[in-house]
């Protein structure tokens, strides 16, 4: 994944890193215990930590075996894979499964990083230490509050050599919500070890330009990926939570970032409470999203209009529309970036009807850039080529105009948009309508290419693997049956709708699905009409 854009190393980081290399050359020391009990704050998957007692670390739809020199080598694996693994965040997941054996692995694990003499470099990056720092401050009373003494000395004096080290590294040189994490571990560091108390206002200082580059006027994030806003409001309300605790007022600019991107968390959930699945996200547990909502605090019924972040949603009656209607996110900050522009998903009270294929980011296989395609998104594609073009460190070509309005008409609500994705390879621009009635129960979809050679085109509805879909009336009308026994008919004007497999990346296992293809021939029609009635 992408490392961002580097930010030219100065001479005074120079000096702080050589300096902090000599003083971690020193004989152990530090602190007995950290000074204040500090709580990771997030709840942990009790089966991701039986998997870890199996020696098996389970993320982002990859599965890693912990073998002896798991730190120093791990072959075949993303960088978030492994930023995951040297990041400790996998503790919260022992500690729910709770059991000794599960606090006998975290020794094990966290014994066997210190005993690596090289860990891989990743080790080392600032949201790396960051995250590890607040993992092991946040889970001490679980795993080392009652280990040996020879353990606690240990990890004290790691935690003291980290906190050390990722001090001299900032401000991170990457762009995106890496460098938030980063400034979370020296925040938990400066609170809970005394002898660091000075970290505490470089953290501020750095904090407030990071606020105004990473979120939107509108409280969205600068990745434009839900699944990134939901962890840098995590980050946001930890760093408050850990100034608060250590008797410090959290600066005006961090309480009020964390309000507006509350207000956009809000606004970025189905009937169901998850997210939409735009730019390497998925679902999440609707239990999540209410903690950290509720961490957040504050104007709890207020929703962001996100048109700052281009993540645009319509919602009527018991439906909730999404629609990806934003330029992608600029290279350095696209890590996570679909070529999905114009791409919707479509919900009705609990029930996800119309989705994205969703993400698998830390997969190394070629599953992770297959769900990052135009093709895996519910859009028009024209001969099968994505509106981006995927590379591994983001995207290389891609829609450098997106144009878009909303507008209420006739008790309509619509959101019309274009984008130029394809005008170099095909000279041609996507046009695309949506419109949510009043009641919520009706979709109007139009689908225009504007083009001087006509090209191939196909329009894909990615349904959700609990909906069916079965053919009626002349195989022109295809009926969706949602596991609530809701129907919905999908029909459409110059296409006839066919059936085809698909696959959804959008919970922790894959899942088999459905979704309804409307192809579009290079002789035949370039605007093609649809709806999608509530039966």
């Amino acid at each position: 994944m992408s490392e961002g854009p580097a930010k030219p190393v100065g001479l005074g980081r120079q000096a702080r890193t050589w300096l902090t290399r000599l003083q971690n050359l020193r004989p152990a020391g530090g602190p007995d215990a950290p000074a204040l009990s500090l709580r990771d704050p997030w709840p942990g998957d009790p089966a991701r930590g039986a998997r870890l007692v199996k020696a098996e670390l389970e993320f982002g739809g990859a599965v890693l075996p912990l073998h002896h020199d798991i730190f120093s080598h791990a072959p075949g694996c993303t960088r978030l894979l492994r930023a995951h693994l040297h990041g400790f965040t996998w503790l919260r997941d022992l500690r729910a499964l709770g059991t000794d054996a599960a606090r006998s692995r975290a020794r094990a694990l966290a014994m066997d990083y210190m005993d690596t003499p090289k860990p891989e470099p990743i080790s080392y990056a600032p949201d790396v230490v960051g995250a590890r720092l607040a993992a092991w401050l946040g889970h001490y009373d679980f795993f080392a509050a009652s280990a040996d003494d020879a353990f606690r000395q240990a990890l004290m004096h790691r935690l003291v050599q980290d906190a050390r080290t990722l001090s001299a590294a900032l401000p991170a040189e990457f762009l995106d919500g890496r460098a938030l994490t980063a400034l979370k571990g020296l925040a938990a560091a400066s609170i809970a070890m005394p002898e660091h108390v000075q970290y505490l206002p470089r953290v501020q200082k750095i904090l407030l330009p990071e606020l105004a580059r990473q979120f939107y006027a509108d409280g969205g994030h600068i990745e434009r990926s839900p699944a990134a806003h939901l962890l840098a409001l995590q980050d946001l309300t930890e760093i408050r939570a850990l100034m608060q605790a250590g008797s410090k007022t959290p600066p005006t600019e961090l309480v009020t970032a964390i309000e507006h991107a509350a207000a956009a968390l809000r606004a970025l959930r189905h009937g169901d409470g998850g997210l939409p699945l735009f730019n390497g996200s998925q679902e999440e547990l609707a239990t999540l999203v209410d903690l950290v909502l509720a961490q957040a605090g504050r104007a709890r019924g207020t929703l962001a209009h996100l048109k700052a972040c281009g993540l645009f949603r319509l919602a009527a009656g018991k439906a909730v529309l999404f629609m990806d209607a934003g330029v992608p996110t600029a290279p350095g900050l696209d890590r996570f970036a679909h070529a999905g522009t114009l791409g919707f998903e479509y919900s009705f009270g609990k029930d996800r009807l119309i989705v994205n294929c969703g993400a698998a980011p830390a997969l190394a296989s070629d599953w992770a850039g297959v769900l990052r395609g135009t093709a895996a998104h519910s859009t028009l594609i024209i001969a099968d080529t994505s509106s981006a073009e995927i590379k591994e460190t983001g995207l290389g070509r891609r829609p450098l105009n997106v144009n878009v309005q909303r507008q209420e008409a006739g008790g309509i609500g619509w959101i019309e948009a274009n984008h130029d994705g394809w005008s170099k390879p095909f000279g041609a621009i996507h046009h695309r309508r949506l419109g949510l009635s009043e009641n919520g129960e009706e979709l109007q979809g139009e689908d225009l290419i504007e083009a001087e050679t006509p090209q191939p085109f196909a329009i894909r509805f990615h349904l959700h693997p609990n909906v069916t879909a079965s053919l009626v009336q002349d195989d022109e009308t295809v009926l969706l049956r949602t596991p609530s026994g809701r129907g919905f008919r999908l029909k459409a004007e110059g296409a006839a709708p066919r059936i085809e497999e698909s696959v959804y990346f959008g919970q922790a296992e894959p899942r088999r699905a459905e979704q309804i293809v409307l192809p579009g021939h290079q002789d035949g029609p370039q605007h093609i009409k649809w709806t999608i009635t509530k039966a």
